[in-house]
């Protein structure tokens, strides 16, 4: 997961949040955790943005379709707008960036998710 900061230029990772599959008891996990960082964050959550698995190609892999029903059900729980931005290679540059500052793979590989989420954040805030 990650947050933009109040000005919506700067993302930045805030952790990782553990769900099995991209069920309906997954969307309310990931409602509860979002409700749960409004209140930290300061400021208001008004945009959730989901990363959507693809094909290096930009056609559509066996996780689009499911993402795209989370994505939904998220929407319809939260009552949010909920984006979906392209997430190809978002973990392989949060690799390469987690490398420069950390050499011991088993510590980067605890912060790679919420790297990424950071990454394709600021992709979304960089194209909007």
């Amino acid at each position: 997961m990650a947050v933009s900061d109040a000005t919506g230029m700067l993302a930045r990772p805030v952790g990782t949040l553990s769900i099995s599959g991209l069920d309906t008891a997954a969307a309310r996990q990931a409602a509860d955790e979002i409700a749960r960082l409004n209140g930290i964050e300061g400021d208001q959550i008004d945009t959730i943005v989901v990363g959507l698995p693809r094909r290096l190609d930009g056609s559509p892999n066996d996780m689009t379709g499911r993402v795209e029903r989370f994505a939904a059900t998220l929407r319809d729980r939260t009552g949010l707008t909920v984006v979906l931005q392209d997430e190809r290679l978002s973990s392989r540059e949060a690799e390469s960036r987690l490398a420069i500052k950390e050499k011991d793979w088993r510590a980067r590989k605890q912060r790679l998710d919420a790297a990424a989420a950071a990454i394709i954040l600021q992709d979304y805030l960089d194209t909007h």
